[in-house]
């Protein structure tokens, strides 16, 4: 399976990105800032979504919200 980020940059494993949008995580008070740094994504079974961790906590974000680095 490939995945794409909004730039149409294949995805993989342990991949860096960047969120390119702010982003309010529901069910939390944490809001993820334009230009925050991800490393070590993670690919689940859905072609549009990634899981990573931040701040210790495991989160999934789909794939149009991120940028290469």
């Amino acid at each position: 399976m490939k995945v794409k980020d909004s730039n149409i940059n294949i995805r993989q494993n342990r991949n860096s990105v960047a969120l390119i949008k702010d982003l309010k995580v529901e069910g939390s008070s944490l809001y993820l800032k334009r230009g925050t740094v991800i490393k070590k994504i993670r690919l689940t079974d859905h072609s549009d979504e990634v899981h990573c961790r931040i701040n210790g906590g495991g989160i999934v974000l789909r794939t149009e919200f991120l940028k290469k680095m």
